[in-house]
């Protein structure tokens, strides 16, 4: 959204209230070690001014990012390219329902644009109050399933909430739900990005039709809906244009999908401007995020921390972890803001992991260790990190662990 037009200050002396008040709340949760305090501070903030995220997000160009994995990433990544162009806010820690938006949007009053990752379930309501300039929609997969509920009914949400959308809507050509879902909406820069897992897009979206997927394409023989021709696209190690230029991707984030990422923020940052070349000359910069992919030492071992929440993200990691007989953590918890439900562990094919010693950790550690006992994989269960990494024999060790199993995992290590 362009600045304010006639220069009137939108936030009144309520808006700038609330402001004061989740700060000051933010704060002290801090000091009281309750963590980064953002939620609260936000929570307190729009209880004082239910309107508060539009009136912040008036001044700043605003780029939405949403996805079931690689939205924090992503949204990192198009932060540091849209960063060649002015100075960017962004709730960079991943805080991505609209409490956590609002705390990290009432810090960037000088910012020229927000680049904000949206938990998916929020998507349409924060694009509703912040209209935004672009809505970045990367895949759709199970995820939480206590919580979130199935894939068709989010993906029927987002196509709901984004109809007639002003935004430019950049979407995934690759995954038929996100099609489906961006299809409402008049403006859409389609990009090919990749999908490895496909086990949540056998069935039309449309229709209910088996979807025909030969290669890389894909459509429905019943109803004929069909992946439309991307002008962005993935080739290996390079980004291919609208107008058919090769721009190499040069990251020192690993695997494929941080490629497919990087391919998606070069989209975004193209329609904020920025050419893609020095998109992504930025984006290499980027190290690690919010602990991701660092290298920490620990007990005098190099640990590296990867996080994977659901079926689709392990598959990823897998990928891109050292071969055997580098020792893997596993680390797997249920807590709320995991999702209670771990039969999804189901779902994830662990005998990629064959070869590899395999160290077992976590609250759900024993629901963990019957999926890799029935895989027909060796492990041993443990009961802290510590002793896991006591027992692996040499080497770097891969520690791959869901959402609130990461954050004890960063906090044990001291990350």
């Amino acid at each position: 959204m362009a600045a304010n037009p006639g220069g009137a200050d939108p936030m009144t002396p309520r808006a700038k209230l609330a402001v004061t008040a989740g700060k000051a709340v933010a704060a002290a949760s801090r000091a009281a070690g309750r963590g980064s305090g953002s939620v609260i501070g936000g929570r307190v903030a729009l209880k004082l001014d239910p309107d508060l995220l539009g009136r912040l997000a008036q001044h700043l160009d605003v780029v939405l990012v949403s996805a079931t994995n690689g939205k924090t990433t992503t949204t990192r990544l198009i932060a540091e390219a849209l960063g060649a162009a002015g100075p960017v806010v962004s709730n960079a820690l991943g805080a991505n329902m609209p409490a956590g938006i609002t705390s990290a949007l009432a810090g960037g009053s000088d910012a020229k644009f927000g680049v904000i990752e949206v938990d998916e379930k929020y998507l349409a309501g924060v694009a509703r109050d912040v209209a935004p300039k672009a809505i970045a929609l990367l895949n759709l997969s199970r995820d939480q399933l206590d919580r979130a509920a199935e894939t068709r009914m989010l993906a029927e949400k987002w196509r709901e909430g984004l109809a007639g959308s002003k935004a430019t809507i950049i979407a995934n050509a690759d995954d038929p739900l996100v099609v489906w879902a961006a299809s409402s909406s008049p403006n859409v820069v389609w990009v090919a990005a990749g999908q490895e897992w496909k086990d949540d897009a056998w069935s039309c979206p449309s229709c209910g039709g088996v979807m025909q997927r030969p290669g890389d394409d894909w459509f429905c023989g019943e109803c004929g809906f069909r992946r439309p021709a991307p002008s962005w696209a993935l080739s290996g190690d390079h980004v291919l244009d609208p107008h058919g230029s090769a721009w190499p991707i040069q990251l020192q984030l690993p695997g494929r999908a941080n490629k497919a990422n990087a391919t998606s923020s070069a989209a975004v940052a193209a329609a904020f401007g920025v050419p893609p070349q020095v998109a992504l000359e930025r984006m290499y910069q980027v190290q690690a995020v919010a602990g991701r992919y660092d290298v920490v030492q620990f007990m005098n071992r190099d640990l590296r921390l990867l996080l994977a929440k659901n079926p689709a993200g392990w598959l990823e990691t897998f990928s891109l972890i050292d071969p055997p007989p580098t020792p893997v953590i596993l680390s797997v918890n249920a807590r709320g803001a995991d999702g209670t439900d771990t039969s999804w562990l189901w779902d994830v094919d662990y005998t990629r992991l064959a070869g590899h010693p395999i160290f077992v950790i976590g609250d759900r550690k024993l629901d963990l260790a019957v999926r890799l006992e029935v895989a027909s994989l060796e492990f041993r269960v443990c009961d802290s990190v510590d002793e896991a990494v006591r027992l692996a024999p040499p080497g770097r060790i891969e520690a791959i662990a869901n959402y609130t199993a990461f954050q004890d995992l960063r906090r044990r290590v001291g990350n």
